[in-house]
């Protein structure tokens, strides 16, 4: 009986694992870290085009944050731009 109780829990077609999470950060100290995401690739679509230099995104508030050139701040850190617009992100495998 808990054998066909888990298996009926268990989403059919489209898990969490083909989604991207909604919010990623590359900085390992940041809260919106993921390293398993980030080690499977990531493409991200930003108003219809591919960004590579992307260092954060959030889909559902729809905006990134780019590098600004070669200004770093305090912490060594590039210093960033956030752009807003649409945003679309899947894995690349």
């Amino acid at each position: 009986m808990t054998e066909q109780t888990k298996t009926a829990t268990q989403p059919a077609g489209n898990t969490a694992g083909d989604t991207p999470p909604d919010r990623m950060c590359i900085w390992p100290d940041s809260p919106h870290f993921n390293e398993q995401a980030l080690s499977r690739g990531i493409e991200i679509i930003f108003n219809g085009k591919e960004k590579t230099g992307v260092e954060e995104y959030c889909v559902s508030e729809q905006w990134i944050r780019v590098p600004a050139g070669r200004s770093l701040d305090r912490r060594g850190r590039p210093m960033t731009l956030k752009m807003k617009g649409p945003v679309q992100v899947a894995y690349k495998s």
